[in-house]
């Protein structure tokens, strides 16, 4: 049997959402937070997330990206500060933006020093999350209702256009010989 999961209603969060986002960027350390996360980039090597966008290109994609990044987490600390339940706060994120949240979790001492004077709890566990968005869901309604516009299609992929593209990567990958999306080779570099 699925558990259902409850949830306020996405204008509810939306509104705490955009106080909670804006409060992040006014925060004295959110400069040195963006700027550390986009540096992140020597480690973005996930081979099945940032690579499922079209052209994708690290230098032009990763500043809207952290956008759609603080979004999420802006709505997920919402919705874990309105039920305090974790389960709940892990909405579905696409994951081009999940990949994202990545980046801005890996740079733990600014995001918690932010977090900790906003008031808010980071909400992020990977056996938990939810990489199934899709349009019209929970995610997206609150999404709309926060920022008055539609989530960016160049990085909010429905989950089954996600399956799709990674499909076609496992394939690319496999051909030269990156085998289960980039999970293992048999490169012997002592011979090469």
């Amino acid at each position: 049997m699925t558990e259902v999961v409850m949830r306020p209603a996405p204008e509810e969060v939306a509104a705490r959402a955009r106080e909670i986002l804006a409060a992040i960027k006014e925060d004295r350390e959110f400069g040195a937070f963006e700027a550390a996360t986009l540096e992140y980039s020597s480690d973005w090597q996930c081979t099945t997330g940032f690579p499922v966008i079209d052209r994708w290109n690290l230098e032009n994609d990763a500043p809207p990206l952290l956008v759609e990044g603080l979004r999420a987490l802006a709505l997920k600390a919402a919705v874990y500060q309105m039920t305090g339940d974790e389960n709940a706060a892990e909405i579905p994120v696409a994951v081009p933006v999940d990949e994202m949240t990545h980046a801005m979790i890996a740079q733990p001492q600014l995001l918690a020093r932010i977090m900790d004077r906003v008031g808010v709890s980071v909400i992020h566990q990977t056996d938990q999350e939810h990489t199934d968005w899709t349009h019209g869901d929970y995610t997206h309604r609150a999404y709309r209702a926060a920022w008055g516009e539609e989530p960016p299609a160049r990085y909010w992929l429905d989950h089954a256009e996600v399956v799709r593209r990674r499909a076609v990567l496992a394939e690319l990958y496999d051909s030269i010989g990156l085998h289960r999306s980039g999970r293992e080779h048999r490169i012997d570099f002592a011979t090469v």
